[in-house]
């Protein structure tokens, strides 16, 4: 039986993905929820697994914040010389900035080396690729579709064809608990929690990694329902 594996909100901690992976099965299909990035210090190497796998992932809203505010610091640096001393304050992606090499830990200082700008470029592009929404459908042992979204989107799954804007938006930012009358099995991250929560007609997955080593990293079956966690290395 193929089994797939839903991973929680990652965000850049590589080698706690790396340990939760190594506990999965060597054929398993993986998909991420989104949020590979930010927080952590290794943004650039978890993209850099999830790409060279090939392994599904919904983009989720700090993937949007790489492409709004990345663009904008791309843009900036072309007129910025080496080691100049542009201070980038939003601090979500100061992380990221620092996994490519742009930010040092000890400074503000940005160091521009065209490779780290090829890179960030590439993995933008492929970041804009990514779906807002993974769909199983009708799935033995579930009542209702199963879907896979980076935040909860139950109530507004009906909007993602006629008004796919407002969808993307609320399947990105919501942070609320499926009602008990939702058309769909939702699966999702993004709203951090101790421990996996599994609703009626959802699964919670965002179990706190990249917020502390007190935190953990999770995946679900959704064949199985098994639930495998890491503590954050």
């Amino acid at each position: 039986m193929i089994k797939h594996y839903i991973i929680g909100d990652v965000h850049a901690e590589y080698a706690t993905l790396i340990a939760l992976v190594n506990r999965l099965p060597k054929d398993a299909r993986l998909i991420f929820v989104g949020d590979l990035i930010s927080r952590g210090s290794q943004g650039k190497e978890v993209i850099e697994f999830v790409r060279n796998n090939a392994f599904c992932c919904i983009k989720g809203n700090h993937e949007e914040y790489l492409l709004k505010f990345g663009s904008l610091f791309l843009e900036e640096v072309k007129h910025q010389k080496e080691n100049s001393s542009l201070i980038w304050s939003y601090t979500s992606l100061s992380s990221t900035l620092r996994s490519y090499g742009f930010l040092s830990r000890e400074s503000n200082k940005i160091t521009v080396k065209s490779e780290w700008v090829e890179q960030m470029k590439q993995d933008m592009k492929w970041i804009e690729q990514l779906p807002i929404y993974f769909e199983f459908g009708q799935i033995k042992g579930y009542q209702l579709p199963v879907v896979v979204t980076h935040a909860p989107v139950d109530k507004y799954w009906l909007f993602k064809d006629s008004h796919p804007d407002y969808f993307e938006f609320h399947a990105m930012n919501n942070r609320y608990t499926p009602s008990a009358s939702a058309p769909i099995f939702s699966i999702y991250g993004h709203i951090p929690k101790d421990e996996v929560i599994i609703g009626k007609n959802f699964v919670s997955l965002d179990t706190g990694c990249g917020r502390g080593k007190d935190k953990k990293l999770s995946a679900y079956c959704v064949e199985t329902k098994e639930i495998v966690s890491v503590g954050c290395v």
